[in-house]
């Protein structure tokens, strides 16, 4: 729906887009998951994964930032793709968000700053409250290694370096 479409992005550090050779890599790997399913984009930044997903056939998404100024350009984005109706942006701290949030998800999007130590415990409380549906997928954008207590609370599906990213595509643990 929205495919070609360049995405609005702010100039400087503060936000850092997922390159495209890694978002193709990704998609690729959902690709029979992303039609009909709804998405959390936390730490969404320029909103591009959940954009990318609502483009894809997502039923719907929640961008969630702390930033106002990231929020603008998620809200201009979806406007430039046609898809903002499908979306719902929440100004909020990611741990607040995830402790109040009723719903749940078929795809989460994690791509914290990549210094500010917030993707474990994103993660954590992402077990914890059960926000993850049972055949959903979390995506997580890192560098280095990334925490060894990921794998005491998730299947690691794919692990995968891109330059200095590293994606993790994570699954609720098999009982």
């Amino acid at each position: 729906m929205a495919r070609g479409t360049k995405l609005l992005c702010p100039e400087g550090m503060f936000v850092r887009p997922t390159h495209d050779r890694v978002k193709e890599a990704l998609f690729s790997m959902l690709s029979t998951k992303v039609n009909g399913a709804f998405v959390l984009d936390l730490f969404a930044g320029t909103g591009a994964l959940g954009i990318e997903a609502l483009s894809r056939g997502a039923s719907g998404a929640v961008f969630v930032d702390t930033s106002p100024q990231s929020l603008k350009f998620v809200e201009e984005n979806l406007q430039k793709t046609h898809l903002a109706s499908l979306a719902h942006l929440i100004k909020r701290d990611y741990l607040s968000f995830l402790n109040t949030t009723e719903h749940l998800f078929d795809l989460i999007f994690l791509d914290p700053p990549y210094s500010e130590g917030y993707l474990l415990p994103a993660l954590k409380k992402i077990a914890e409250n059960r926000l993850l549906k049972p055949d959903g997928f979390i995506y997580c954008e890192t560098e280095g290694e990334p925490p060894a207590e990921i794998s005491q609370l998730y299947t690691i599906v794919r692990d995968k370096k891109y330059g200095r990213a590293r994606i993790l595509l994570l699954k609720e643990m098999s009982l």
